[in-house]
């Protein structure tokens, strides 16, 4: 039994895969901001969770590190929070205040976890690190479409962050695995009821990242993948 951290926890994508984790017999501890949404999903699956702001860096280092401290290093640490930025935030007219909302959640808090809990992973030689970034995030596909900028430019900082820290650990040799993941357009919150994928599509690929047998002379770590595939971004 794994011990498995999910962000994002309580709803959607990051619920879908935190339930995956749980039913497969794994020990999950979710981490999301609205208190009364996280208990409720805690008690359905059985598990502990921290209320956490990640908009506010402080509180989220504070937290994370007690939480390293209780729990100790996880084995799966499953990064599914974000927020979309403001529908008009193309780059020349976005606010400093929703540049700085948008890449302090998106990609900030996430350096933060990977800091974190991914050096205590790495010392162990045992661990698998998914960050969920998006498609719009592609600068080799529609990311350079231009608008709602700190979203898009957030999401191609998590899959910067993900290929170079696979390259400082070696990718998978030292037993840390590190992936990101495009869920696609998925019947979330943020997604809308009319996207075309179910959350359990949308996560599909998270699961499978999480859980995978994995050789280091064969198989490959430090990607954006979709659909179980690599893609460029």
């Amino acid at each position: 039994m794994a011990l498995a951290i999910v962000t994002g926890g309580s709803r959607g994508l990051g619920f879908t895969t935190a339930r995956a984790l749980y039913e497969a017999g794994h020990r999950v501890v979710l981490v999301a901001k609205d208190p009364v949404r996280l208990a409720q999903a805690a008690k359905e699956l059985h598990c502990e969770f921290r209320s956490i702001d990640l908009e506010d860096l402080k509180q989220t280092q504070e937290v994370f590190t007690e939480m390293l401290q209780t729990f100790g290093a996880p084995q799966i640490l499953v990064l599914a929070h974000g927020v979309m930025s403001e529908k008009m935030s193309k780059t020349l007219r976005t606010t400093p205040q929703e540049w700085r909302r948008v890449m302090a959640i998106n990609l900030d808090s996430v350096f933060c976890a990977v800091n974190i809990f991914g050096a205590a992973m790495a010392e162990a030689r045992d661990g698998r690190i998914i960050i969920y970034s998006a498609c719009l995030g592609r600068m080799s596909g529609p990311g350079n479409a231009g608008g709602l900028a700190p979203y898009r430019i957030s999401k191609a900082g998590v899959n910067a962050l993900v290929r170079n820290l696979a390259h400082e650990t070696a990718h998978g040799a030292r037993g840390l695995l590190v992936d990101a993941v495009c869920p696609n357009h998925t019947r979330t919150d943020m997604g809308g009821p009319d996207a075309p994928l179910s959350v359990e599509e949308g996560s599909d690929t998270a699961i499978w990242l999480a859980t995978r047998s994995f050789d280091p002379e064969k198989d490959k770590t430090g990607f954006l993948w979709e659909e179980r595939e690599i893609i460029d971004w």
